[in-house]
């Protein structure tokens, strides 16, 4: 028998409730299923067991077996499709959803140490046929636009998972099976209906001169704090005390009401608010230009720059890629469902510290960049565009750490340089803020 080309989709949903947390490896069968998008490559039954071989003299090395963890790996790759699909959950779960009062939705604020993970369905058009595999979690995330090709922008995704199961109608509560889950009667999504973005709908923008205007603020003597996000600003007058601010200490930095999306805006807001006073330096710019990250501002005159403009467009770009390394730790256990127990080498999963980079080749233009490189000059803000319907991912403080223009007697000269990020501010884990975006996360 020969099997026929694949005809494979695959849907996901979060494994929490809405601010309520992570709920890693359990889904919810009555939640709605989201259409993860355009599949390139994907596999959710990259199943390992660890097996040791016990020998006995005069047999086979295999002669018995000791079994030990099974481990389940995820590849994903999909295309850049639609808001709120796949390639937005991989990337803003690869940063972690931030929820509180204000951000009632999840929103890949900043690098959180908590671990958000989603499950994902996958159907066999061919036969009908499921597959199901909970705990999912984005572990390395590569966004990557190729200018040279004229392909779709994609993203791939390493992750690994709790467990997964097959099942002919979606129905995992066999006596035998381990998931206990019904997924029989909840409706499949329908694929997303919008073209794939192609690597000409991301602009790379850079704010290559040191930020100079800014706000000068004096918070009350407790130990106040502002963070600062692509979406989303919070002000605390004490630890995890929003202030009053904007009624709830939050100020959406995208809205033009009152102005919160202009620096005047900003200034204002924060003046009214209880023990804060503000005032700005500098040209009135846009307040998302300001450089994310945590300041302590109970010090009188504390400081939060804000890039003067975001003017200089790489217009001549022939690669862009995103990466998102978190070094996750996996946990092995036993657990027990359904009466049946799994020895998992992903019983639970622990956040590790996240490598933020950024590899960029371009036509040479001039020596701007290569400058930064050698004087070891910090790029405050660049910012992945994807267009207003979209949204955008904004790294901060990048420090070019290769660079290389191979040189030939005729050609095009290209550059080739690779930035990591480490966020702004002087308190708490303000290199939380090397990557912030502003999209929403879906909850169901």
């Amino acid at each position: 028998m020969v099997k026929l080309t694949q005809n494979i989709e695959a849907a996901f949903q979060a494994e929490r409730t809405a601010g309520a947390g992570d709920s890693y490896g359990n889904p919810s069968p009555d939640a709605a299923l989201v259409h993860l998008g355009l599949l390139d490559t994907f596999d959710p039954r990259s199943v390992e067991m660890n097996i040791t071989p016990v020998a006995s003299i005069g047999q086979s090395t295999e002669g018995f077996h000791a079994s030990g963890p099974i481990a389940v790996n995820v590849p994903i790759k999909v295309a850049a499709q639609g808001t709120n699909s796949g390639w937005q959950e991989l990337i803003g779960r690869a940063i972690g959803g931030t929820t509180g009062t204000g951000i009632s939705t999840p929103v890949p604020h900043a690098l959180t140490n908590t671990v958000d993970s989603m499950a994902l369905l996958v159907r066999d058009n061919s036969n009908n046929e499921y597959t199901l595999a909970t705990g999912v979690v984005p572990n390395e995330v590569t966004l990557e636009a190729d200018y040279t090709t004229g392909g779709y922008i994609t993203v791939d995704a390493a992750c690994t998972a709790f467990f997964t199961e097959d099942s002919a109608n979606a129905d995992f509560t066999e006596s035998d099976e381990f998931m206990n889950l019904n997924f029989s009667s909840s409706t499949f999504p329908a694929c997303p209906t919008a073209d794939p973005l192609l690597a000409t709908d991301l602009s790379l923008t850079v704010g290559t001169a040191a930020a100079t205007n800014k706000l000068v603020i004096n918070g009350p003597d407790t130990a106040s704090y502002i963070e600062v996000g692509e979406r989303y600003m919070r002000v605390y007058s004490a630890e995890d005390t929003l202030s009053d601010v904007s009624s709830d200490g939050v100020i959406d930095l995208a809205s033009a009401t009152n102005n919160q999306n202009t620096m005047a805006g900003v200034t204002t807001l924060i003046n009214n608010g209880t023990g804060f006073t503000c005032t700005r330096s500098g040209s009135d710019v846009s307040s998302v230009n300001l450089l994310k990250g945590i300041y302590n501002v109970q010090e009188a005159s504390s400081e939060i720059y804000a890039v003067d403009n975001m003017t200089t467009t790489i217009s001549n770009l022939k690669t862009v890629k995103l990466m998102i390394k978190n070094n996750n730790v996996p946990i092995a256990g036993k657990t027990t469902r359904n009466s049946v127990t799994k020895w998992l080498a992903n019983n639970d999963m622990s956040r590790g510290l996240a490598d933020i980079t950024l590899e960029v080749s371009m036509t040479a233009e001039d020596e701007t960049f290569y400058d930064k490189y050698v004087a070891k000059e910090t790029i405050p803000l660049i910012r992945l565009d994807f267009g207003a319907s979209y949204g955008s991912i904004a790294l901060t403080n990048g420090t070019i750490t290769a660079y290389s223009r191979p040189m030939s007697g005729a050609g095009e000269i290209v550059d080739t340089m690779t930035i990591k990020f480490r966020g702004a501010g002087n308190y708490k884990n303000n290199s939380a803020f090397a990557v912030s975006a502003d999209w929403t996360l879906n909850t169901t």
